[in-house]
């Protein structure tokens, strides 16, 4: 993902909201979250998106949680096995949860942002074998004429992947299906 400002993902993973929590009150802003309040009360929670979040944090007006997709329970499971834990279904939205990561990281002192960094990494490097293995697989299925089925393995597959992991899906799939092609048109493949 992009810090671009023309990207999609990045617009998509700033428009992703967290939870903060007012540290002072704010007049005439009461109606941000969609309540009936007219002013926002010290000590108030509200879930802000990412975009706005970064301007309340920095200018000390309000203070945030880590999110649930980053909170113990989901280290955990991705500690005990990253590929089985379904990404997409954590953020919503495209399922960016590497772009809200980072995003995250940049509200967080040193060290909680070096900690988040490290499961980002991790949680990557241990899921991008498999994302390329099935790529290849299934991209192999649809050009050797496989069954009806193997679109419908594709797109579950598909569903628990991170929206830069089904990017890079995309990408092995046609590496693979080019790789075929060649092989299929050259001295090798006619032998």
């Amino acid at each position: 993902m992009d810090d671009d400002y023309y990207s999609i993902e990045s617009i998509l993973a700033e428009n992703q909201k967290i939870q903060c929590t007012f540290k002072v009150d704010i007049p005439d802003m009461g109606r941000l979250d969609g309540g009936n309040e007219q002013h926002i009360k010290a000590l108030s929670k509200m879930q802000i998106p990412m975009w706005m979040a970064y301007i309340l944090i920095y200018s000390d007006f309000a203070d945030f949680n880590i999110p649930p997709p980053f909170q113990a329970r989901v280290r955990n499971a991705l500690n005990a096995e990253a590929r089985s834990v379904k990404l997409s279904n954590l953020v919503g939205q495209g399922g960016l949860w590497y772009g809200l990561g980072r995003m995250i990281m940049r509200l967080l002192d040193d060290a909680p942002a070096n900690e988040l960094s490290g499961i980002l990494v991790k949680t990557f490097r241990a899921r991008l074998p498999e994302v390329i293995d099935q790529a290849q697989h299934f991209a192999s299925i649809n050009v050797s004429g496989g069954g009806a089925g193997s679109s419908d393995g594709t797109l579950a597959f598909r569903e628990g992947l991170d929206g830069t992991e089904r990017e890079l899906f995309a990408l092995a799939q046609e590496s693979a299906r080019r790789t075929w092609e060649w092989y299929t048109k050259s001295e090798r493949g006619r032998r």
